[in-house]
């Protein structure tokens, strides 16, 4: 059977209204100076303790105080300010008529990934989701990826994950896992390349030719 694995954010919702508005309030409650809308969304993508420290710049020591804040906004109303990506449902539908297994990996805390796929009417598409936990525990693609793949009981070689960030594309090619770039996410087709994508999507209808499908597949 054929395995995909996608990420989350800036592949299967567009998260950035919720994002941007959670880092707003998070940096302006800790009293630091808030960047434009556009230059926040640029950092959508990492985990968000990266980001934030990016941000914050010479205050990160704050993060922790940050990642609190943001999670207080964004548990409340931000995981609602969100999309889905145009073709996807239809893409993730096609994958499953040809006998594909789906999964997600996002850095985004689990608890609110399930609460956003049951909000889009997406969960029942996917075999299972795992992603961080509120502590920090697995945030990182490559370590995320290889706890799937286990807990599975997954065969990497069979295995596709597809991401539009270059973490993505590590954290696949970490664990012999193939790496498919979304160029309808955040990331752009340099950094998608640059990081390893053995192929790239301009947009989620050409998933169905570019990944194999699995037995009994239509």
């Amino acid at each position: 059977m054929v395995n995909v694995i996608f990420d989350l954010d800036g592949t299967v919702t567009d998260p950035g209204d919720g994002f941007v508005a959670s880092i707003s309030y998070a940096l302006s409650r800790l009293g630091c100076q808030v960047p434009a809308n556009g230059e926040i969304r640029r950092h959508g993508g990492p985990p968000l303790e990266v980001s934030l420290g990016i941000l914050l710049g010479n205050s990160r020591d704050r993060v922790p105080e940050a990642v609190a804040l943001y999670r207080e906004r964004y548990g409340a109303s931000g995981y609602l300010e969100n999309a889905v990506y145009p073709g996807v449902e239809t893409a993730l539908s096609a994958l499953r008529s040809r006998g594909a297994a789906l999964f997600v990996a996002t850095s985004k805390p689990r608890v609110f990934a399930d609460r956003i796929l049951e909000h889009f009417g997406l969960r029942y598409l996917f075999s299972a989701v795992h992603g961080s936990e509120l502590d920090g525990a697995r945030s990182g693609k490559a370590q995320l990826i290889e706890y799937l793949l286990r807990v599975e009981a997954l065969s990497a070689g069979a295995t596709f994950m597809v991401g539009d960030r270059a973490q993505d594309m590590a954290g696949a090619l970490a664990n012999g896992v193939v790496p498919v770039g979304a160029l309808w996410g955040y990331g752009s087709r340099e950094e998608l390349a640059n990081a390893g994508a053995a192929a790239l999507c301009e947009h989620p209808s050409q998933l169905r030719d570019i990944l194999p499908s699995g037995p009994g597949a239509s």
